[in-house]
């Protein structure tokens, strides 16, 4: 049975890969959602970096104010998940130590 449009996450993928850079990206972010829901899935990647990096639990919780239950499940998707942590984290690994170095 084929999907309907409102079944499928493909409209937004397929969104997201037309954007050219990260100011559209964040312009398209800032309109698609809430703040709260970038909050959310910002804190989701620092988590998995700070999970790659060994960092325990306790440490992250700490520096990014995710709950345990947060950061259990980024450790799931790490290790069970879909690979989408595997394939984006590496990519943006310069990105990130510079954004830790200029970080108060």
């Amino acid at each position: 049975m084929k999907k309907s449009p409102n079944e499928s996450y493909d409209l937004l993928y397929e969104s997201l890969l037309q954007l050219k850079d990260a100011e559209e990206c964040r312009r398209f972010m800032e309109d698609l959602c809430t703040v709260n829901e970038l909050k959310a899935m910002t804190q989701r990647i620092e988590v998995a970096m700070y999970l790659r990096e060994g960092m325990i639990y306790q440490d992250i919780l700490k520096r990014t104010g995710a709950s345990s239950a947060t950061i259990s499940r980024v450790n799931r998707c790490l290790q069970y998940g879909a690979e989408g942590y595997q394939t984006v984290l590496p990519r943006v690994d310069l990105f990130w130590e510079k954004e830790k170095k200029e970080a108060p």
